[in-house]
């Protein structure tokens, strides 16, 4: 008994649910799904009652399966009446009523009942691609298609955006529960196109309450080139002439004179092996500063596995023992898998202790981005000549520094690299040690290095330590801890061609936080030391700071303001007093020009006046005019005296016009402030004039040529069709003949104009084509027909007859669409049909073409007949199609018996 009435409470629970009068069923229901839902009915008299049944809904987008029965009820019988619904995809979120009337027969009596249910949201938005071209012309517009429909219950606000092309339609889309519609994306092509290419076209949607929720559709067109730059039977190395004019008001003489320059970077060879990079610049005509170009000659190569270089450069042994030499000299380096062999020799031209050096070294690879390197540098000095270097150590005789360097990836996390030398010449012996570490991890990163050398010690640098590091933590996505420690290295061997810069010594910690996207404070503080290295110095002063700075971007303006609090101990006036700083940086973009505005207002302690007030302003100016034309304008009024040892810009104007493609026009003009000047304005001008040449150093392959015939398959005519492959154009004889000569080889597109041929006329292939002429002699031919077409129509029949009644109100709704496709295996097209309306697919190729119908989201209730069609088309043919929809009836399946729940007022359930 026990298992016979759990059987009854499983079958009948869903039931029982639907069967209370005037209660929402919980879980609410999915659109397009069919379900039921339950009466009790009890008939409480002692007579059989017999009703005629009516069922109702509140909404035509549910709808009974049987809207009309027959009941029959003993006398003291109750019933479970279950009646099956339909809910259309299309029906909309909420509550609904479902009405079951009974009318006794042959009597007025009868009752009415209602129950609820519910229907959830459904949000779903499918995008697909429908059509785009495989290939089209440079200079053509790709035109995509695609397809977008909302498959749920509500409406959707949509936002579409493609990064590589233009949206036809508005990018905001308002679809309604079951619509769709057609998006056309189209994107302009380049017409000087160098080289073949694929190019993406994308579409992306989203919900405007839901941005993160994004569909993206992504389409491939090749696009060919109708100007190719690599067109040329040679290989070719760029390379840049230049000839200048530089005139130079230089502390009150006026220099002038002209300077050339010849540059050249690139490969010997089609396969990029040899590399080769050369300069020569001749004499400067006035004081070299760092507006204009100094002597230099020098030329590189590289092959394979050997590295070779002849001329000037800055030479490199290692950090400690020649960290950067520029000299004139030859470079030799030999790769290996796991090992390389080299060295230099170096004549330095700026710095006149040492007269020559030489340079041997060779490196292991580890594994694991790990290497070690040995090496021995020798150093020969000026002995009888007047030396000058900016330490004042001269070396007493030739100097031995070997060396031993190593770079070392503890993990993906952590790098270390060191340096150990040793130096020794007739009198003396020194030392030298170098430290690195690297931190990179998911929230810390951060280097610390540290330096010693011994006082006696011949290398770069000598009688020095220094210790710098910097850390930044992350603590948020927003907020970051950073600290570092500057400290300069005293004691080194420049070279005299610039001065060098003020001792420094600097610690800092702060924090900054990103309070917008485009938004950032900036709050740190620490102490600094600046010291002149000049005689007589300017300053030399040790400062405690505090500084602000916030950085915000407010619409096209991009803003930066700092302000700095310091109190400051003046060494060389010996008085104490407060530095504050406020600076403002202003920048924005309009009309093809950048705008800078920058002031900066300084009262200070830091120099011989105990409050130094000083204004600094300035503003940059850089207007692409055209692709042509750039224009160029700074001013500055002055600099802090920190920066006495760069060459300073006061005031400049630049312009660079193109003339005619490889020819260029420059021509600048500047005040500046030349390194060590304080008030001493100089004027620089120059007019430079460039040629590109791009000099052949390989014959890479033969000229070409194409030739075939058009075979005629139907048409009135082949001769005078005109016939184009890139820039060259061939018109076809009497006998449909043709013939292009003299091609450079590469990849074409072969295409035939149109208006050469008749309205119909179509090729056998697909044209235009991609063609690549690799041989001497290539033959192409193809056929010329007469195009044909497919056009039908769609026809929707109902199924026999049903007992369910379809509301009209659902039918009127919106129309039906399918998708309609049609390929040969190498074209394919797709368009949108509705139904009831005809359809044509015209100027196809004749041959096998096969028809394939898609639901596109179809009702279920709408059955496709037959879903593929397969046709042979011969010329000028029209093939008619018929595509059948059938409105299918809702089967519904009985068990073989009844099964009820009875109630009596004599039998209770035990």
């Amino acid at each position: 008994m026990i298992k016979i009435w759990a059987s009854y409470f499983i079958l009948f629970f869903p039931v029982i649910l639907f069967s209370q009068k005037y209660t929402i069923k919980k879980d609410s229901l999915q659109p397009g799904t069919s379900t039921s839902i339950s009466f009790t009915l009890e008939n409480i008299t002692s007579d059989v009652k017999i009703y005629d049944i009516f069922i109702t809904s509140s909404s035509p987008d549910i709808f009974p399966i049987l809207n009309k029965n027959e009941l029959e009820l003993a006398p003291q019988e109750k019933t479970a009446y279950i009646i099956p619904l339909r809910i259309s995809a299309e029906a909309a979120e909420g509550i609904y009523s479902v009405t079951l009337k009974g009318i006794e027969k042959n009597k007025k009596d009868g009752f009415i009942k209602t129950s609820q249910i519910v229907i959830s949201a459904h949000r779903k938005i499918t995008l697909t691609s429908i059509d785009f071209p495989e290939f089209i012309k440079a200079g053509e517009i790709i035109k995509t298609s695609f397809l977008l429909k909302n498959d749920g219950n509500v409406n959707e606000s949509l936002i579409l955006e493609s990064k590589n092309g233009y949206i036809e339609e508005n990018p905001i889309q308002i679809l309604s529960p079951g619509e769709s519609k057609m998006i056309q994306v189209n994107k302009i092509t380049d017409s000087n196109l160098g080289k073949n290419e694929y190019q993406n076209i994308n579409l992306s949607v989203y919900n405007i309450d839901n941005p993160n929720e994004i569909q993206s559709v992504y389409t491939s067109t090749k696009v060919i080139s109708i100007k190719p730059s690599e067109d040329d039977v040679y290989h070719r190395l760029p390379v840049f002439t230049s000839l200048s004019y530089i005139g130079m008001q230089d502390k009150g003489s006026f220099k002038d004179g002209f300077q050339g320059e010849i540059y050249g970077k690139g490969s010997l060879d089609k396969n990029n092996k040899s590399l080769i990079e050369f300069r020569a610049i001749s004499k400067n005509p006035v004081e070299f500063n760092s507006f204009t170009q100094y002597e230099e000659y020098f030329i590189n190569f590289k092959h394979d596995n050997i590295y070779f270089h002849l001329g000037d450069k800055n030479y490199s042994a290692s950090f400690l023992t020649e960290f950067s030499r520029y000299g004139r000299g030859v470079e030799l380096r030999y790769d290996l898998k796991k090992m390389s062999f080299g060295g230099f020799y170096n004549h330095p031209r700026f710095f006149k202790d040492i007269k020559d050096e030489f340079n041997v070294y060779s490196k292991y690879l580890l594994g694991n981005q790990s290497e070690i390197s040995v090496g021995y540098l020798y150093k020969i000095p000026r002995l009888k000549e007047d030396s000058f270097s900016f330490t004042n150590m001269r070396l007493d005789s030739n100097a031995h520094l070997p060396y031993l360097t190593g770079k070392f990836n503890i993990s993906k996390n952590i790098e270390i690299s060191g340096e150990v030398s040793y130096s020794k010449t007739n009198k003396t012996n020194g030392t030298g040690y170098m430290a690195q570490t690297f931190l990179k991890f998911e929230k810390i990163n951060g280097n610390l290095t540290y330096i010693k050398t011994s006082p006696e010690f011949s290398g770069y640098f000598s009688n020095t330590r220094t210790f710098n590091g910097n850390i930044q933590y992350r603590i948020t996505n927003n907020i970051n801890i950073f600290t570092n420690y500057i400290q300069d290295i005293k004691n080194f061997q420049r070279d005299t061609l610039y001065l060098a810069a003020p001792y420094r010594k600097s610690f800092q910690y702060g924090v900054q936080y990103k309070y917008l996207s485009n938004g950032s404070l900036m709050i740190y503080s620490g102490f600094q030391k600046y010291q002149d290295r000049l005689e007589p110095k300017q300053f030399d002063y040790y400062e405690n700071f505090f500084r602000i700075a916030v950085n915000q971007q407010i619409g096209i303006f991009q803003l930066n303001i700092e302000a700095q609090f310091g109190k400051t101990e003046n060494y060389l006036s010996l008085f104490k007093g407060t530095s504050n700083f406020y600076t403002a940086n202003l920048g924005f973009e309009k009309f093809k020009t950048s705008f800078n505005l920058y002031a900066s207002y300084a009262n200070t302690s830091r120099y011989q006046m105990q409050r130094d007030k000083q204004l600094y302003y300035g503003a940059r100016i850089l207007s692409r005019i055209s692709d042509k034309t750039n224009f160029s304008l700074f001013y500055q009024n002055n600099y802090i005296p920190e920066e006495y040892y760069n060459d300073r810009n006061l005031f400049e104007v630049l312009f660079h016009q193109q003339l005619f493609p490889k020819h260029s026009l420059d021509i600048s003009g500047r005040y500046t402030l030349q390194h060590g000047q304080v008030g001493n304005k100089d004027f620089i001008f120059s007019l430079r004039y460039t040629l590109q040449l791009n000099t052949p150093t390989q014959k890479i392959a033969e000229y070409t040529s194409l030739s075939g015939n058009i075979q005629n398959l139907g048409v009135k005519k082949t001769e005078g069709i005109k016939l184009k492959l890139g820039d060259y154009l061939s018109i076809t004889d009497k006998n449909g003949n043709y013939v292009f000569k003299n091609i450079i080889p590469g990849d074409y597109l072969l295409e035939i104009d149109r208006s050469t041929v008749e309205i119909n006329a179509i090729t056998n292939i697909s044209l235009p084509t991609s063609i690549i002429l690799t041989n001497k002699e290539n033959i192409f031919n193809l056929g010329l027909t007469l195009a044909a077409n497919i056009q039908g129509n769609i026809k929707l029949s109902e199924e026999g007859k049903s007992s369910t009644k379809v509301h009209s109100e659902i039918e009127k709704k919106k129309e039906k669409s399918i998708i309609i496709e049609v390929t040969n295996g190498e074209e394919t097209y797709r368009k949108i049909a509705y139904i009831n309306n005809p359809f044509d697919f015209t100027y196809l190729r004749p041959g096998e073409w096969k028809v394939k119908v898609y639901r596109n989201g179809l009702d279920k209730r709408y059955k496709i007949v037959m879903s593929t069609f397969q046709f042979t088309l011969t010329p000028s043919q029209t093939q008619d199609v018929t595509i059948h929809i059938v409105k299918q009836q809702n089967e519904i399946k009985y068990q073989q018996g009844d099964i009820q729940i009875k109630y009596s007022e004599n039998k209770r359930r035990k």
